[in-house]
Order: C-alpha cells, then sequence, then structure tokens
C-alpha cells in the first residue's frame, strides 16, 4: 500500500523555501554551485536551480554529482565541473532523500578535497537512520520511518509526488 507523504503543490513549496534558503544564506555570493546526485538528487537539483535563477542575481552552477550509490568507497565520485570550477565557491549538495547518509558523506568527501567557501547539504526529505556523521542543512520534510520502509520520489512533468511504501 502507498502512503502520499508530500503531493505536488506541497513539493513545489518546499523547493522555493529551500531555494530562499540557500539564496539568504548565500546574499552576498557571486555564484553558487548547486550539486545534484545522480538520480533524484539531480532532479531535485534542477528544480532548486530554477528557482533560484529567478530570486538572484548570482551565477548559479548546475553540477551533476555521479556515483555507485551501494559502492561508493569502490566507484569513487566525480562531477560533471572540473575542480577548479568550484574552486573557492559556496556548494549545496542535493540529494532527494536522505536516509543512511552514505551517499551525502561521500559527495561531501568529494568536494572538501578542493578548496571552498562553504559547502552545505539539501534533501526533500530525511528519513533518520543516518550511519554516517552528516545532516541535511536544508530538508523539505523530516520522517522517523521504520528501516523496513521505503520512500519514493517521483519527478513527473507537472506531478511531484513523495510515498512511503
Amino acid at each position: 500500500m502507498d502512503n502520499h507523504i508530500l503531493t505536488h503543490k506541497q513539493i513545489q513549496h518546499k523547493i522555493k523555501r529551500i531555494a530562499y534558503q540557500i539564496y539568504e544564506a548565500n546574499v552576498n555570493e557571486d555564484e553558487i554551485v548547486v550539486a545534484g546526485i545522480e538520480g533524484g538528487g539531480l532532479k531535485f537539483a534542477n528544480k532548486i536551480v530554477t528557482v533560484l535563477k529567478k530570486v538572484t542575481g548570482a551565477k548559479i552552477h548546475l553540477c551533476k554529482v555521479k556515483m555507485d550509490k551501494t559502492n561508493p568507497l569502490e566507484s569513487g565520485v566525480t562531477t560533471s565541473m572540473p575542480d577548479e570550477d568550484y574552486k573557492n565557491k559556496s556548494i549545496v549538495l542535493v540529494d532527494d532523500v536522505l536516509n543512511s547518509g552514505t551517499t551525502l558523506i561521500y559527495g561531501v568527501q568529494h568536494f572538501l578535497k578542493t578548496p571552498i567557501k562553504q559547502l552545505k547539504t539539501a534533501v526533500l526529505v530525511n528519513r533518520n537512520h543516518k550511519k554516517y556523521p552528516v545532516k541535511a542543512d536544508y530538508k523539505g520534510i523530516s520522517l522517523s520511518t521504520s528501516l523496513h520502509e521505503h520512500v519514493r520520489v517521483e519527478f513527473n512533468p507537472k506531478n511531484y509526488l513523495v510515498y512511503l511504501e
């Protein structure tokens, strides 16, 4: 049985709120890098970028972060931007769901190899089952779920949904 957690309208509101929070934290920055983890994180990041471009005069860069989510240590982390392009810039690492923290911690580790101004994290759903010391600076919703439940995020055109399965 699928349980609706967030509707399209609620997700749109959360995207807008997170974008404004990112803007407020970077109001003095000329450039902001929004790094979306491939899959739902990249889709979520793209939607945040769309709002950010409307509310700030800063140059907004969308960076794709690629890794094997089941084994990020072995596969490594790669980005669509060379390190030089985000050096000394403000970065927001984005994923759709924060579950164990594995994906975010390896993404954070990748960006910390380069000198940067600041690094923040954003997620649509924070599940509170972390096995690593990583937190979401910006989150749409926090859920206390059992380990057997699964959160599914869909970014279908004109119909974004979050389910608990």
